[in-house]
């Protein structure tokens, strides 16, 4: 595949990632498997640039947002991830990709839109100055500089290159390739040959001190937990034993289940017992015993209006039948004798069709019962070839990891030998603080002063104000008047009066408002003697309807109770080959499942229990090499010979390492 398809899909995987709803392992592997036409080589390489790219995403996001702000104002935004994408082989795999690799992917494009993005991206004075600045709100100085802008920075005389011939392109001022001509050959002159030099002697190498190595009781339980655990255990099985010799040994003629008899007996004793204790007892009454079982439930105005209403519009519609009747109208009976016929003819299909439904189902059953017993088996056997491929690879990836190991304790004494003299120019720091940190404190303190003084003039003239509030509050005030109620206040209006004469009209209007309650209660009383009538006449009604309906409903019960008795059968001919189909097709599955039942055996169960084991001590070599790589690297930090971030890397190589010989 050339370099514009291999950026199209992940232009296309970058447009289609959505963080909240996808992950990113899932939403690669569902875009490659839709992708068949990928090798295993393109395939990588795309997943390795989407996992990249969204991993980065913070730090390809500044430079493609600067871009759209500043240089990128028509630009179109859809080609946002297209800029991402290239920002991201600039910036982590130009090392990898080479120059040429990385032109193929900028000629892929247009020539327009290529050289107004690289002119910005690119542009020295932008990644030294603002770009670097917000690189490093991301990430620290040092992995910025380090990691990302010096390896860019080394590449930028052939990218400006390639922004050039972008902007000769643009303005048609593309040259020729010239020919190359054959270089002259120089021949060295017929000189004597200088002596050879002495090889000077290396320098030895810096070793640290040894340290001390930590006592093997610090990891070894102490002998008095082994004591007491073997005490626990033997303990524990003597109880066990007793335990099997006592139920062995019990009476079998003994039964400590009481007759009926005699908990009858207990319980009146002890009914008689407490019956004594009980002096002062609050006797409560008794429940009050019922007539009938059929208790009639209490119906209040509503119901027995609408139910009324209801038996009411039926005794009408039976009148308004029984006149048409009258007038010369047809019996429905015939027609609803048919209608009945048919629709038991066709419940007796359907029941049919549900039956034949229901055998296929389970026939449907049966057989994809068989065809997973046969997938089974077929993927047991993939499971297996699967198993001796795994097996390969993890040799060689062990071979691998040892050959990174080596590779890193290289470095780690590198990194070791940078860092001797880190301990003092760190206390030279703490030195230069504790300084500036006294002349501080010496200025806070004659602020504090100076601030003090304030507050307490300021406290002082409150005090004051507040002294003379209260004395001002404590003199005595006068609040009694004198009123006079038969006069009035002299206002000169015309519904002016006093308060004698306004007492009094209140007192006739209560008068009369009370006379208009009692009014008002008579006709209520009147309302309500009307309406108990008319519930009285509705509940005679009712009681007659349901009498009625209840004599109706025997009869139907006892009508449905006869037809129960005769048991209905489905004698259709597609239903009976169904069901011998599903009973060959239970057999097959029966045959099939005891041939591939797995019968246990001595020598199947002790492999299990060797494999539990080694699983075991696998397990717990891996905890010992993890516990002695921490300890390790915690004592190189507290003697000041690592930095913490060389410590964490150490670590995390040493589990890596630790992991793996486990596995």
């Amino acid at each position: 595949m050339n370099h514009k398809e291999l950026l199209r899909h992940c232009v296309a995987i970058l447009d289609s990632f959505d963080p909240v709803i996808h992950g990113v392992e899932g939403h690669v592997s569902k875009y490659l498997r839709d992708e068949q036409t990928l090798d295993e080589s393109e395939k990588t390489f795309i997943t390795e640039v989407f996992s990249g790219c969204v991993r980065h995403s913070k730090i390809m996001k500044v430079v493609v947002t600067g871009f759209y702000v500043q240089s990128g104002k028509n630009s179109l935004r859809s080609d946002i991830n297209l800029y991402t994408v290239l920002c991201y082989l600039a910036l982590f795999r130009l090392d990898e990709l080479t120059m040429s690799h990385y032109r193929k992917f900028i000629q892929s494009q247009d020539t327009n839109k290529m050289h107004r993005f690289l002119a910005y991206f690119l542009n020295e004075k932008n990644l030294k100055t603002w770009i670097k600045d917000e690189w490093c709100q991301i990430y620290e100085s040092s992995y910025v500089q380090t990691d990302i802008l010096s390896p860019l920075l080394n590449w930028l005389p052939e990218l400006n290159e390639v922004i050039q011939h972008l902007a000769n392109k643009i303005s048609n001022r593309v040259k020729p390739k010239k020919q190359t001509r054959a270089t002259t050959e120089v021949k060295p002159f017929n000189i004597t040959k200088p002596r050879p030099r002495s090889v000077p002697m290396p320098e030895p190498i810096p070793t640290l001190k040894p340290h001390q190595p930590v006592p093997k009781s610090t990891y070894g339980k102490p002998k008095d937990v082994k004591h007491l655990n073997k005490v626990k255990e033997d303990n524990r099985r003597k109880a066990e034993e007793r335990l099997l010799e006592s139920s062995k040994s019990q009476f079998s003629c003994a039964n400590a289940e009481k007759s009926v008899k005699a908990k009858s007996r207990l319980a009146s004793i002890v009914a008689e017992q407490d019956s004594k204790l009980n002096f002062e007892k609050n006797r409560a009454r008794a429940l009050p015993q019922t007539l009938n079982d059929n208790i009639p439930i209490r119906l209040n105005a509503a119901t027995i209006l609408r139910e009324g209403a209801m038996y009411q519009k039926k005794e009408d519609q039976e009148l308004q039948k029984l006149a048409r009747l009258e007038s010369g109208a047809r019996d429905a009976s015939d027609f609803l004798k048919w209608q009945g016929t048919m629709r038991q003819k066709d419940m007796d299909e359907e029941l049919a069709e549900i039956e034949r439904r229901r055998i296929a189902g389970k026939l449907s059953h049966e057989e994809a019962i068989l065809a997973r017993q046969q997938l089974i088996q077929e993927n047991k056997q993939k499971v297996q070839e699967m198993k001796e491929e795994a097996n390969r690879l993890m040799q060689e990836y062990l071979e691998k990891r040892l050959e990174e190991e080596e590779t890193m304790k290289g470095l780690v004494e590198d990194v070791l030998m940078s860092h001797q003299n880190a301990k003092d120019a760190k206390s030279k720091l703490t030195a230069y603080k504790r300084k500036v940190v006294e002349e501080v404190n010496e200025e806070s303190r004659e602020l504090l002063k100076q601030a003090l003084e304030e507050a307490e003039a300021e406290m002082r003239r409150k005090i004051d104000i507040i002294q003379q509030i209260r004395a001002m509050e404590s003199v005595p005030k006068i609040r009694h008047k004198f009123v006079d109620l038969s006069s009035t206040a002299g206002h000169s209006l015309l519904s002016e009066m006093s308060m004698a004469e306004l007492r009094e009209r209140l007192a006739l209007l209560k008068i009369a408002e009370r006379e208009g309650e009692e009014e008002k209660r008579d006709e209520i009383l009147a309302a309500k003697q009307a309406k108990d009538q008319l519930l009285m006449d509705k509940l005679e009604q009712i009681s007659k309807h349901r009498a009625a309906l209840g004599e109706k409903a025997a009869i139907k019960l006892e009508e449905k109770r006869k037809g129960k008795d005769s048991k209905f059968e489905i004698q259709d001919p597609k239903v009976i080959e169904l069901q011998q189909r599903l009973e060959q097709r239970r057999q097959e599955r029966i045959k099939t499942a005891e041939k591939m039942k797995i019968t246990p055996n001595k020598k199947s169960a002790q492999r299990t229990q060797s494999l539990a084991k080694e699983k075991k001590d696998l397990e717990a070599s891996r905890w010992r090499e993890l516990e002695r790589t921490r300890e390790r690297a915690a004592s190189l930090k507290s003697q000041g010979v690592i930095r913490s971030h060389s410590a964490s890397k150490l670590t995390s190589f040493r589990q890596m390492s630790a992991g793996q010989a486990a596995t």
